[in-house]
């Protein structure tokens, strides 16, 4: 899961088309909602154990090629 999954990516085009979007059509597609707030939250502690993996990861993968040069 990328840490990303909650906001839709964005671009000059859309963001252009959203500043003139009076009704507010396009708002409304701008997050990817949940359907409960528990669904939302356990999304979002997934995605921050994701990031805390990939972080320590990181830090083994350094250290090991700094122990390695």
């Amino acid at each position: 899961m990328s840490e990303d999954y909650i906001f839709v990516r964005q671009s000059f085009v859309r963001g252009v088309a959203r500043a003139v979007d009076i009704g507010g059509v396009l708002s409304r597609s701008a997050y990817a909602l949940s359907d409960t707030p528990e669904e939302a939250d356990a999304r979002a502690l997934e995605s921050d154990w994701e990031r805390v993996g990939k972080d320590l990861g990181d830090a083994l993968r350094r250290l090991g090629d700094s122990a390695e040069g």
